[in-house]
Protein backbone atom coordinates (compact mmCIF):
# COMPACT_ATOMS: atom_id res chain seq x y z
CA UNK A 1 0.00 0.00 0.00
CA UNK A 2 1.68 3.64 -1.04
CA UNK A 3 1.57 6.82 0.42
CA UNK A 4 -1.53 7.84 -1.62
CA UNK A 5 -3.70 5.48 -1.06
CA UNK A 6 -3.25 5.72 2.84
CA UNK A 7 -3.65 9.64 2.26
CA UNK A 8 -7.03 9.14 0.38
CA UNK A 9 -8.87 6.80 2.96
CA UNK A 10 -7.70 9.30 5.84
CA UNK A 11 -9.27 12.10 3.71
CA UNK A 12 -12.54 9.72 2.96
CA UNK A 13 -13.05 8.88 7.21
CA UNK A 14 -11.23 12.52 8.39
CA UNK A 15 -14.96 14.31 8.96
CA UNK A 16 -15.87 11.18 11.07
CA UNK A 17 -13.20 10.20 13.43
CA UNK A 18 -12.58 11.21 16.45
CA UNK A 19 -9.46 11.62 18.70
CA UNK A 20 -9.63 8.04 19.96
CA UNK A 21 -10.85 6.63 16.78
CA UNK A 22 -8.24 8.18 14.36
CA UNK A 23 -5.87 7.28 16.73
CA UNK A 24 -6.48 3.28 16.44
CA UNK A 25 -7.34 4.08 13.28
CA UNK A 26 -4.07 4.94 12.35
CA UNK A 27 -2.36 2.30 15.01
CA UNK A 28 -4.21 -0.27 12.40
CA UNK A 29 -3.07 0.57 9.48
CA UNK A 30 0.34 1.15 10.31
CA UNK A 31 0.14 -2.54 11.67
CA UNK A 32 -1.24 -3.59 8.43
CA UNK A 33 2.14 -2.25 6.76
CA UNK A 34 4.69 -3.76 8.97
CA UNK A 35 8.59 -2.19 8.64
CA UNK A 36 8.12 1.75 8.38
CA UNK A 37 4.13 1.81 8.79
CA UNK A 38 4.57 3.93 11.10
CA UNK A 39 6.28 6.63 9.20
CA UNK A 40 4.44 6.38 5.92
CA UNK A 41 1.21 6.56 8.33
CA UNK A 42 2.27 9.99 9.03
CA UNK A 43 3.33 11.27 5.98
CA UNK A 44 -0.17 10.25 4.44
CA UNK A 45 -2.07 11.67 7.28
CA UNK A 46 -0.01 14.23 9.51
CA UNK A 47 -0.76 12.16 13.01
CA UNK A 48 1.78 12.30 14.94
CA UNK A 49 4.58 9.44 14.76
CA UNK A 50 3.95 9.07 18.86
CA UNK A 51 0.47 9.30 18.75
CA UNK A 52 0.41 6.41 16.23
CA UNK A 53 3.26 4.52 18.59
CA UNK A 54 0.34 4.94 21.56
CA UNK A 55 -2.28 3.89 19.37
CA UNK A 56 -0.56 0.65 18.81
CA UNK A 57 0.35 -0.02 22.33
CA UNK A 58 -3.39 0.79 23.19
CA UNK A 59 -4.41 -1.98 20.49
CA UNK A 60 -1.83 -4.52 21.45
CA UNK A 61 -2.86 -4.45 25.16
CA UNK A 62 -6.07 -4.32 25.15
CA UNK A 63 -6.67 -1.12 27.12
CA UNK A 64 -9.06 0.46 24.24
CA UNK A 65 -11.44 -1.67 25.41
CA UNK A 66 -11.26 -0.16 28.86
CA UNK A 67 -12.52 3.20 27.77
CA UNK A 68 -16.65 3.56 27.65
CA UNK A 69 -17.55 3.87 23.86
CA UNK A 70 -18.33 7.51 24.58
CA UNK A 71 -15.25 8.73 25.58
CA UNK A 72 -12.09 9.55 24.09
CA UNK A 73 -10.10 9.44 26.80
CA UNK A 74 -9.44 8.29 30.29
CA UNK A 75 -10.63 10.02 33.31
CA UNK A 76 -8.27 13.01 33.58
CA UNK A 77 -6.45 12.36 30.21
CA UNK A 78 -5.48 15.30 27.99
CA UNK A 79 -4.40 18.79 28.53
CA UNK A 80 -5.69 20.51 31.48
CA UNK A 81 -7.98 23.34 31.12
CA UNK A 82 -6.46 26.76 31.84
CA UNK A 83 -9.18 27.29 34.46
CA UNK A 84 -8.15 24.00 35.50
CA UNK A 85 -5.01 25.37 36.01
CA UNK A 86 -5.59 28.98 37.05
CA UNK A 87 -8.62 28.68 39.03
CA UNK A 88 -9.08 32.46 39.65
CA UNK A 89 -8.77 33.19 35.96
CA UNK A 90 -12.72 33.01 35.05
CA UNK A 91 -13.39 35.02 38.15
CA UNK A 92 -11.48 37.97 36.68
CA UNK A 93 -13.12 37.72 33.31
CA UNK A 94 -16.03 38.19 34.67
CA UNK A 95 -14.96 40.82 36.81
CA UNK A 96 -13.78 42.59 33.76
CA UNK A 97 -16.41 42.11 31.60
CA UNK A 98 -19.35 42.32 34.01
CA UNK A 99 -21.70 45.58 32.93
CA UNK A 100 -21.35 46.78 36.35
CA UNK A 101 -17.89 47.79 36.20
CA UNK A 102 -18.92 50.20 33.52
CA UNK A 103 -20.03 52.71 36.71
CA UNK A 104 -16.89 52.39 38.50
CA UNK A 105 -14.28 54.81 37.00
CA UNK A 106 -11.50 52.60 38.58
CA UNK A 107 -11.72 49.42 36.86
CA UNK A 108 -9.02 49.57 34.09
CA UNK A 109 -11.26 49.01 31.38
CA UNK A 110 -13.50 52.24 32.00
CA UNK A 111 -12.43 54.21 29.26
CA UNK A 112 -11.38 51.42 26.73
CA UNK A 113 -13.22 49.31 24.36
CA UNK A 114 -13.24 46.08 26.12
CA UNK A 115 -11.88 43.78 23.00
CA UNK A 116 -10.46 40.73 23.16
CA UNK A 117 -6.85 41.84 23.24
CA UNK A 118 -7.54 44.40 25.57
CA UNK A 119 -9.32 42.01 28.18
CA UNK A 120 -6.28 39.39 27.39
CA UNK A 121 -3.45 42.27 28.38
CA UNK A 122 -5.31 43.44 31.69
CA UNK A 123 -5.78 39.64 32.55
CA UNK A 124 -1.78 39.47 31.72
CA UNK A 125 -1.15 42.75 34.23
CA UNK A 126 -3.22 40.72 37.16
CA UNK A 127 -0.46 37.50 36.53
CA UNK A 128 -2.52 35.03 34.40
CA UNK A 129 -1.24 33.27 31.17
CA UNK A 130 -3.52 34.12 28.45
CA UNK A 131 -4.03 34.64 24.65
CA UNK A 132 -6.71 36.56 23.11
CA UNK A 133 -7.78 33.62 21.51
CA UNK A 134 -8.34 32.09 24.69
CA UNK A 135 -10.12 34.90 25.99
CA UNK A 136 -12.35 35.04 23.35
CA UNK A 137 -13.07 30.88 24.22
CA UNK A 138 -13.44 31.67 27.54
CA UNK A 139 -16.15 34.50 26.94
CA UNK A 140 -18.25 32.05 24.64
CA UNK A 141 -18.24 29.28 26.87
CA UNK A 142 -19.59 31.76 30.00
CA UNK A 143 -22.54 32.98 27.54
CA UNK A 144 -20.75 36.41 26.73
CA UNK A 145 -21.75 37.62 22.84
CA UNK A 146 -20.99 40.54 21.01
CA UNK A 147 -23.67 42.63 21.12
CA UNK A 148 -24.54 46.66 20.01
CA UNK A 149 -26.71 49.11 21.87
CA UNK A 150 -30.39 48.60 21.96
CA UNK A 151 -32.56 51.69 22.14
CA UNK A 152 -35.25 50.54 24.80
CA UNK A 153 -35.08 52.91 28.12
CA UNK A 154 -37.86 55.45 27.93
CA UNK A 155 -36.64 57.13 30.53
CA UNK A 156 -39.22 57.41 33.98
CA UNK A 157 -42.88 56.79 33.20
CA UNK A 158 -45.03 58.80 34.20
CA UNK A 159 -48.14 57.45 35.56
CA UNK A 160 -50.56 58.25 32.99
CA UNK A 161 -48.46 58.14 30.13
CA UNK A 162 -50.85 55.62 28.84
CA UNK A 163 -53.72 57.31 29.81
CA UNK A 164 -52.35 60.53 27.83
CA UNK A 165 -51.93 58.76 24.51
CA UNK A 166 -55.53 57.50 24.71
CA UNK A 167 -56.67 61.19 25.77
CA UNK A 168 -54.77 62.23 22.19
CA UNK A 169 -56.18 59.39 20.28
CA UNK A 170 -59.86 60.10 20.99
CA UNK A 171 -59.59 63.51 20.69
CA UNK A 172 -57.61 63.35 17.17
CA UNK A 173 -60.06 60.60 15.98
CA UNK A 174 -62.94 63.23 16.76
CA UNK A 175 -61.52 66.11 15.41
CA UNK A 176 -60.61 63.98 12.03
CA UNK A 177 -64.36 62.70 11.87
CA UNK A 178 -65.53 66.20 12.15
CA UNK A 179 -63.11 67.38 8.56
CA UNK A 180 -61.15 69.64 10.52
CA UNK A 181 -57.11 69.61 10.36
CA UNK A 182 -54.89 67.75 12.65
CA UNK A 183 -51.18 68.06 12.34
CA UNK A 184 -47.87 66.76 14.16
CA UNK A 185 -45.01 68.92 14.21
CA UNK A 186 -41.42 68.66 16.02
CA UNK A 187 -38.20 69.70 14.97
CA UNK A 188 -36.09 67.42 12.74
CA UNK A 189 -32.03 67.38 13.80
CA UNK A 190 -30.20 70.00 13.13
CA UNK A 191 -28.07 69.06 9.51
CA UNK A 192 -24.74 71.06 9.33
CA UNK A 193 -24.52 72.86 5.74
CA UNK A 194 -21.49 71.44 3.15
CA UNK A 195 -19.89 68.60 1.58
CA UNK A 196 -19.58 66.06 4.49
CA UNK A 197 -20.57 62.32 5.02
CA UNK A 198 -24.40 62.12 4.95
CA UNK A 199 -25.00 58.44 6.30
CA UNK A 200 -26.21 55.64 3.95
CA UNK A 201 -25.63 54.33 0.31
CA UNK A 202 -26.67 55.51 -3.11
CA UNK A 203 -25.99 53.28 -6.48
CA UNK A 204 -22.98 55.60 -8.28
CA UNK A 205 -20.94 54.35 -11.05
CA UNK A 206 -18.32 51.49 -9.25
CA UNK A 207 -15.09 52.81 -7.76
CA UNK A 208 -16.61 56.51 -8.07
CA UNK A 209 -17.99 57.48 -4.32
CA UNK A 210 -18.68 61.04 -3.65
CA UNK A 211 -15.71 62.72 -2.26
CA UNK A 212 -16.94 64.73 0.89
CA UNK A 213 -14.55 65.99 4.12
CA UNK A 214 -12.98 64.19 6.77
CA UNK A 215 -14.09 65.78 9.55
CA UNK A 216 -17.81 67.47 10.40
CA UNK A 217 -16.79 70.77 11.79
CA UNK A 218 -19.36 73.34 10.83
CA UNK A 219 -18.02 75.77 8.06
CA UNK A 220 -19.48 78.89 9.72
CA UNK A 221 -20.23 80.76 6.50
CA UNK A 222 -22.57 77.85 5.50
CA UNK A 223 -23.88 77.33 8.94
CA UNK A 224 -26.57 74.85 9.78
CA UNK A 225 -30.18 74.16 8.72
CA UNK A 226 -32.97 73.24 10.97
CA UNK A 227 -35.86 71.60 9.58
CA UNK A 228 -39.05 72.95 11.47
CA UNK A 229 -41.99 70.00 10.01
CA UNK A 230 -46.05 70.38 10.22
CA UNK A 231 -47.43 67.16 9.13
CA UNK A 232 -51.06 66.67 8.04
CA UNK A 233 -52.65 63.42 9.42
CA UNK A 234 -55.83 63.67 7.15
CA UNK A 235 -54.25 64.31 3.35
CA UNK A 236 -50.67 63.03 4.26
CA UNK A 237 -48.81 66.04 3.80
CA UNK A 238 -46.18 67.90 5.27
CA UNK A 239 -44.55 71.39 5.31
CA UNK A 240 -40.75 71.53 6.19
CA UNK A 241 -39.56 75.48 7.02
CA UNK A 242 -35.59 75.20 6.97
CA UNK A 243 -34.40 77.65 9.46
CA UNK A 244 -30.81 79.24 9.36
CA UNK A 245 -31.23 80.98 13.00
CA UNK A 246 -32.33 79.34 16.18
CA UNK A 247 -34.89 77.03 17.22
CA UNK A 248 -37.41 78.51 19.28
CA UNK A 249 -40.88 78.70 19.36
CA UNK A 250 -41.25 81.96 17.01
CA UNK A 251 -39.62 80.19 14.50
CA UNK A 252 -41.71 76.94 15.40
CA UNK A 253 -45.09 78.89 15.25
CA UNK A 254 -44.25 80.90 12.34
CA UNK A 255 -43.38 77.45 10.15
CA UNK A 256 -47.14 76.45 11.08
CA UNK A 257 -48.14 79.76 10.40
CA UNK A 258 -46.66 79.79 6.85
CA UNK A 259 -47.84 75.81 6.33
CA UNK A 260 -51.61 77.18 7.46
CA UNK A 261 -50.95 79.65 4.65
CA UNK A 262 -49.51 77.91 1.82
CA UNK A 263 -51.18 74.43 2.17
CA UNK A 264 -54.44 74.32 5.04
CA UNK A 265 -55.66 76.71 4.68
CA UNK A 266 -56.94 76.05 1.19
CA UNK A 267 -57.71 72.15 2.23
CA UNK A 268 -59.95 73.60 5.22
CA UNK A 269 -61.92 76.57 4.10
CA UNK A 270 -64.04 77.21 7.12
CA UNK A 271 -62.65 75.03 10.11
CA UNK A 272 -63.05 76.88 13.17
CA UNK A 273 -60.25 75.03 14.92
CA UNK A 274 -56.91 73.60 14.09
CA UNK A 275 -55.29 70.33 16.73
CA UNK A 276 -51.53 70.24 17.22
CA UNK A 277 -50.03 66.87 18.61
CA UNK A 278 -46.23 67.92 20.14
CA UNK A 279 -43.42 66.81 21.76
CA UNK A 280 -43.65 68.01 25.33
CA UNK A 281 -40.11 69.68 25.24
CA UNK A 282 -38.32 71.51 22.92
CA UNK A 283 -38.95 74.62 20.72
CA UNK A 284 -43.08 73.63 21.07
CA UNK A 285 -42.98 71.70 24.99
CA UNK A 286 -45.42 72.20 27.05
CA UNK A 287 -44.05 74.61 29.43
CA UNK A 288 -42.32 77.05 27.14
CA UNK A 289 -44.56 80.41 27.66
CA UNK A 290 -43.10 81.89 24.26
CA UNK A 291 -44.91 78.72 22.36
CA UNK A 292 -48.34 79.68 24.04
CA UNK A 293 -47.33 83.48 23.20
CA UNK A 294 -46.70 82.94 19.38
CA UNK A 295 -49.81 80.62 18.89
CA UNK A 296 -52.05 83.06 20.75
CA UNK A 297 -51.16 85.89 17.80
CA UNK A 298 -51.55 82.99 15.06
CA UNK A 299 -54.76 82.57 16.70
CA UNK A 300 -55.65 86.07 16.64
CA UNK A 301 -54.83 86.50 13.01
CA UNK A 302 -56.73 83.17 11.79
CA UNK A 303 -59.86 83.02 14.18
CA UNK A 304 -58.66 79.28 14.94
CA UNK A 305 -59.52 77.71 18.13
CA UNK A 306 -56.09 76.18 19.05
CA UNK A 307 -55.90 72.98 20.34
CA UNK A 308 -52.14 71.32 21.65
CA UNK A 309 -52.03 68.15 23.29
CA UNK A 310 -47.98 67.21 24.41
CA UNK A 311 -46.95 63.87 24.24
CA UNK A 312 -45.62 62.44 28.09
CA UNK A 313 -42.10 63.00 28.66
CA UNK A 314 -39.82 60.95 27.01
CA UNK A 315 -42.31 59.46 24.23
CA UNK A 316 -41.22 61.61 21.36
CA UNK A 317 -41.20 58.73 19.39
CA UNK A 318 -44.24 58.23 19.35
CA UNK A 319 -45.01 61.81 17.65
CA UNK A 320 -46.60 61.09 14.06
CA UNK A 321 -43.95 63.32 12.23
CA UNK A 322 -40.99 61.17 13.53
CA UNK A 323 -42.39 57.55 11.33
CA UNK A 324 -44.37 59.57 9.00
CA UNK A 325 -42.70 62.45 7.59
CA UNK A 326 -38.64 62.64 8.91
CA UNK A 327 -37.67 58.95 8.19
CA UNK A 328 -38.80 59.55 4.65
CA UNK A 329 -36.87 62.59 4.26
CA UNK A 330 -34.13 60.53 5.92
CA UNK A 331 -33.49 58.22 3.36
CA UNK A 332 -34.65 60.18 0.44
CA UNK A 333 -31.57 61.83 1.41
CA UNK A 334 -29.02 59.21 2.48
CA UNK A 335 -25.77 58.92 1.03
CA UNK A 336 -26.08 62.85 -0.74
CA UNK A 337 -23.74 65.41 0.78
CA UNK A 338 -26.18 68.65 1.74
CA UNK A 339 -24.33 70.88 0.46
CA UNK A 340 -25.82 73.75 -0.06
CA UNK A 341 -29.62 74.75 1.88
CA UNK A 342 -31.00 74.89 -2.04
CA UNK A 343 -29.91 71.25 -1.94
CA UNK A 344 -31.44 70.33 1.90
CA UNK A 345 -35.12 72.30 0.41
CA UNK A 346 -34.92 70.62 -3.25
CA UNK A 347 -34.38 67.20 -1.62
CA UNK A 348 -36.88 67.05 1.57
CA UNK A 349 -39.79 68.38 -1.46
CA UNK A 350 -38.67 65.34 -3.94
CA UNK A 351 -39.54 63.33 -0.77
CA UNK A 352 -42.65 60.88 -1.83
CA UNK A 353 -43.85 57.68 -0.63
CA UNK A 354 -46.36 54.61 -2.25
CA UNK A 355 -49.02 55.91 -0.22
CA UNK A 356 -48.69 59.46 -1.70
CA UNK A 357 -46.77 61.73 0.66
CA UNK A 358 -46.46 65.25 -0.43
CA UNK A 359 -44.08 67.74 0.79
CA UNK A 360 -43.59 71.25 0.53
CA UNK A 361 -40.68 72.84 1.84
CA UNK A 362 -39.12 76.69 1.78
CA UNK A 363 -35.72 78.07 4.02
CA UNK A 364 -37.05 80.58 6.94
CA UNK A 365 -34.36 83.76 6.42
CA UNK A 366 -36.38 85.31 9.65
CA UNK A 367 -34.19 86.26 12.63
CA UNK A 368 -35.14 84.10 16.00
CA UNK A 369 -32.53 85.03 18.75
CA UNK A 370 -32.50 83.50 22.17
CA UNK A 371 -33.92 84.33 25.38
CA UNK A 372 -37.01 86.57 24.24
CA UNK A 373 -39.53 86.35 27.45
CA UNK A 374 -42.68 86.72 27.80
CA UNK A 375 -43.97 88.60 30.92
CA UNK A 376 -46.59 87.73 33.30
CA UNK A 377 -48.74 90.51 32.20
CA UNK A 378 -48.19 89.07 28.60
CA UNK A 379 -48.70 85.72 30.06
CA UNK A 380 -52.42 87.16 31.44
CA UNK A 381 -53.52 88.12 27.84
CA UNK A 382 -53.63 84.29 26.45
CA UNK A 383 -56.89 83.31 26.19
CA UNK A 384 -55.88 79.15 27.22
CA UNK A 385 -58.30 77.07 28.46
CA UNK A 386 -56.83 74.31 30.27
CA UNK A 387 -58.47 70.71 29.72
CA UNK A 388 -59.44 68.86 33.00
CA UNK A 389 -57.61 66.44 32.38
CA UNK A 390 -53.55 67.54 32.56
CA UNK A 391 -54.10 70.62 31.54
CA UNK A 392 -50.22 71.16 31.35
CA UNK A 393 -50.32 68.99 28.56
CA UNK A 394 -53.47 69.43 26.83
CA UNK A 395 -54.88 73.21 26.79
CA UNK A 396 -57.21 75.13 23.82
CA UNK A 397 -56.10 78.85 22.97
CA UNK A 398 -58.68 80.42 21.56
CA UNK A 399 -58.39 83.83 19.31
CA UNK A 400 -59.01 87.19 21.31
CA UNK A 401 -60.92 88.47 17.88
CA UNK A 402 -61.97 86.71 14.59
CA UNK A 403 -59.88 87.91 11.48
CA UNK A 404 -59.05 85.06 8.50
CA UNK A 405 -56.63 86.41 6.62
Amino acid sequence: MDIDTVGSKYAALSFALTERSRRLWAATEAMSLGHGGIALVERATGISRSTIARGIREVRSGQSDVLPPERTRRPGGGRKRATDKDPTLLDDLDALVEPATLGDPDTPLRWTSKSVRHLADELEAMGHDVSYRLVAQLLKESGYSLQANRKTREGRQHVDRDAQFRYIDRHVRRQLRQGRPVISVDTKKKEPVGDFKNPGREWRPKGNPEPVRVHDFLIPEQGKAIPYGVYDLSRDEGWVSVGIDHDTASFAVNAIRRWWRLMGRSSYRGTPSLFITADGGGSNGSRVRLWKWELQKFANRTGLSITVCHFPPGTSKWNKIEHRLFSHIAMNWRGKPLVSLATIVSLIGSTTTSSGLRIRSEIDHGSYPLGVRVTDEQMATIHIEPHPFHGEWNYSIHPRRHRQY
